[in-house]
């Protein structure tokens, strides 16, 4: 991270005023979130499924399968209410975070398909898992609660925040992990890429409701200000951000305030 007093020609955003993505958009997100995902691990070469990764004891191989079970959970709801029978029977039994439960029984349910597997399912369910996810009624969506325990965030989340926003993240912030992990760049062109880190910086924003003046450098950056007395000038890659406030690497100021991926 680096202070400065340099000003960004780009057109300043107003984070205070960026909405959070709607129910209206989400699916659209998510769909297209998943499709870049699946292109990316079809392009992964043998030696890069056994690389390590940003995620603590993962390999590729154990992010691509994480992802794929999530997959699976999402687009069928057999699948999704197995999975939450299971991670409660763990728990019950160990009292270990759920969130690591889970993580742990998708790598171990789609541990024994071959690469060429694994890309092919990754594949063919990039429109029905966005679609199982788009098909959650409306009051479950307000009303289901879901208690959450990230470590530095612990807090109840509605299953609609769960569904349209953070099963998304999750998945733009893996694509960042693969392409650090095999030397690569993850595919941000668009306004979808945009769209996602608008939404971490309005949220960051809130969870912080301090002044001040943000430039993101390269892929799907901008600059972005809450107006207020002594703020901080920040200016940092758009996807070093990202990485700091999911807890993936350390700063100081205001990015200290992570934001839930």
């Amino acid at each position: 991270m680096t202070n400065t007093n340099t000003h960004s020609t780009t057109t300043t955003i107003d984070a205070a005023a960026i909405d959070p993505i709607s129910k209206r958009e989400a699916p659209g997100l998510a769909e297209e979130e998943y499709r870049r995902w699946a292109v990316a691990v079809a392009e992964l070469k043998p030696a890069d499924w056994d690389r390590p990764t940003d995620c603590e004891l993962w390999t590729v191989r154990d992010m691509a399968g994480h992802v794929l079970g999530a997959m699976q959970a999402a687009a069928s709801i057999r699948e999704q209410l197995s999975q939450q029978r299971e991670i409660g029977k763990r728990h019950k039994a160990t009292g270990e975070n759920e969130v690591q439960i889970m993580t742990a029984l998708q790598i171990e349910r789609t541990a024994d398909l071959s690469a060429v597997e694994l890309i092919a399912k990754t594949r063919s369910l990039v429109s029905l898992a966005a679609k199982g996810r788009k098909r959650i009624p409306g009051p479950m969506r307000r009303l289901v609660k879901i208690p959450v325990d990230l470590g530095s965030i612990v807090e109840t989340w509605t299953l609609g925040y769960l569904v349209d926003t953070i099963l998304t993240r999750d998945i733009f912030m893996h694509r960042i992990d693969l392409a650090r992990a095999i030397g690569g760049s993850p595919d941000l062109t668009g306004q979808h890429a945009v769209r996602i880190v608008q939404d971490i910086v309005g949220e960051w924003a809130r969870r912080h409701d301090r002044p001040f003046d943000l430039t993101l450098v390269g892929p799907a950056g901008g600059r972005f200000r809450v107006a207020g007395g002594d703020a901080e000038r920040i200016e940092i890659e758009a996807l070093e951000f990202c990485r700091i406030l999911s807890g993936r690497g350390t700063s100081d100021g205001l990015l200290t305030q992570q934001v839930p991926f």
